[in-house]
């Protein structure tokens, strides 16, 4: 009699048993499915992870958050995701969204999560519009939202980047450390031989007026050099003239001498294999990180 009261029970209650288990798993997502739910006002968009094939929620703050940051979330979520590359976020007509792109807008239309070249059509939930003043509010509120977090990381932020520009500084000092020592060498070189071609001239001159101050006086007489010395003068404008062609500058002394200081800068940088463009480069670069850093 005890048998036969528990099997008329169980008859009873299985019905029962069965429509309250098959209700749940009717209303169970895919496992491969990407959804996104609304959690105490905030997405929580819920996915399945590659490498260990488990469900894993992602709540984001749709007003800060960015499709970047979103990415780099999932793909430190799962080291299976070896490269970001392989991790993207397309609009709907094939189109990629920026990584600077705002969740909030992300979430206005649907869009196609790519994981590992596997596409997921993602629908966000439509959310209930609302009046203009409404919208007006929250507006004002989203602002004051991105103020306060903006402030609030500012500091964090400015430390972050003084770190930066001093550690990119220590590097191109030390890459210009060697160069500048080279550098000084060479213009040391370029200024001696600068200066003694100055020199040489100055001789050659004195030198010239010399002999033809012997040959008016001692040798011939001024109607004989005065031809020659006429020939001279107008040899030497015509020399004058030539370097005018040339470099398409006057004969000023002083732009003369910087203009064969560099050519022997640059024979001798040649010779000592003084990469010019480099250093060039680098001494721009520190200066831009100077412009920076104050």
């Amino acid at each position: 009699f005890p048998v036969f009261v528990l099997q008329v029970w169980l008859w009873r209650h299985a019905g029962a048993w069965r429509d309250r288990e098959g209700a749940p798993y009717s209303t169970l997502v895919p496992s491969d499915e990407v959804t996104i739910n609304y959690r105490h006002g905030l997405p929580v968009i819920t996915l399945t992870l590659p490498t260990r094939s488990e469900r894993c929620q992602f709540t984001v703050k749709p007003v800060v958050t960015t499709v970047g940051a979103f990415l780099q979330d999932v793909q430190r979520e799962d080291k299976g995701i070896e490269r970001v590359e392989n991790l993207n976020l397309s609009s709907a007509d094939g189109s990629k969204v920026s990584d600077a792109t705002l969740v909030e807008v992300l979430l206005m239309n649907d869009f196609k999560l790519v994981i590992n070249n596997t596409a997921y059509s993602v629908s966000p939930p439509v959310k209930d519009k609302l009046s203009s003043e409404h919208a007006t509010e929250m507006e004002d509120i989203k602002s004051l939202v991105h103020r306060l977090f903006v402030a609030l990381h500012l500091e964090d932020h400015q430390v972050r980047k003084e770190r930066e520009l001093l550690q990119k500084l220590d590097h191109l000092k030390e890459e210009l450390l060697p160069l500048e020592q080279m550098k000084a060498r060479i213009m040391d070189s370029a200024e001696v031989k600068t200066s003694r071609l100055l020199w040489v001239g100055l001789a050659l001159m004195s030198t010239q007026g010399g002999a033809l101050a012997w040959l008016t006086w001692w040798v011939y007489s001024w109607d004989i050099m005065e031809p020659v010395t006429y020939f001279i003068t107008y040899g030497s404008a015509m020399a004058f003239y030539a370097y005018f062609v040339l470099t398409k500058q006057d004969y000023i002394y002083p732009d003369a001498k910087d203009r064969q200081f560099l050519h022997y800068f640059y024979r001798k940088s040649k010779t000592q294999h003084f990469n010019v463009e480099r250093y060039n480069k680098l001494k721009e670069d520190l200066a831009e990180v100077f412009k920076y850093s104050s």
